[in-house]
């Protein structure tokens, strides 16, 4: 009895510690290609600009690359934050049919401009990190940092999950929400410099 006993117990503790969903290699590249590309996309932006064309406002209800800049930095933590909120609570496999969006839906949902949607107020631009550069490097920071835990992390994203307004998501997809997120709101620096009045460097 005991020499069956003994390999049965391994195969159970081996089955447990193996039962964590680890981000394939396919996976963990996706999510690290648009973390970084909307992260260069949004700096290739900003460059060079004057603290004057920072500053255009084509109108009161618009905000300028400074104040857009500032948003970004700001829910850069509050997004990436439903993701740690999501892992204080173990990895439920059972709950994979709620969602219903695809990775790729995720993308276009967040980075179609057809859609405009006001803000929350603690999201809203407020001057809290001071000038322009000490804003760009709080965003910069926050960005690296949670491109690190992508390259590092063994958490099982797609067993963890939230609900965003158009439905539940999984671990995978928020970090998604927050790349397209960052690239939806470079659209929006562009309409600002496609302004005709938008000044000259």
């Amino acid at each position: 009895m005991k020499k069956t006993f003994l390999p049965l117990l391994l195969l159970i503790l081996v089955s447990f510690s193996t039962s964590t969903n680890k981000l394939t290699d396919d996976e963990r590249e996706m999510v690290l290609k648009e973390l970084t590309h909307s992260q260069k996309e949004f700096m290739r932006a900003v460059e060079d600009l004057s603290l004057e064309q920072l500053n255009y406002k084509p109108d009161d209800e618009t905000w300028s690359i400074a104040e857009i800049t500032e948003h970004l930095a700001i829910t850069e933590n509050t997004i990436f934050g439903l993701l740690e909120q999501s892992l204080k609570t173990p990895a439920d496999a059972s709950r994979r049919s709620e969602v219903t969006i695809s990775d790729a839906q995720i993308l276009g949902l967040i980075e179609d401009r057809t859609n405009k949607v006001k803000t929350q107020e603690a999201m809203e631009p407020t001057g809290q990190f001071g000038g322009f550069e000490e804003t760009l490097e709080t965003f910069n920071d926050r960005r690296e940092n949670h491109i690190d835990y992508i390259k590092d992390t063994e958490d099982d994203l797609r067993n963890h999950f939230a609900a965003l307004p158009f439905g539940t998501v999984d671990g995978v997809q928020i970090v998604l929400f927050l790349a397209g997120h960052t690239d939806r709101h470079v659209q929006q620096m562009h309409e600002v410099m496609s302004d005709p009045d938008f000044p000259e460097n």
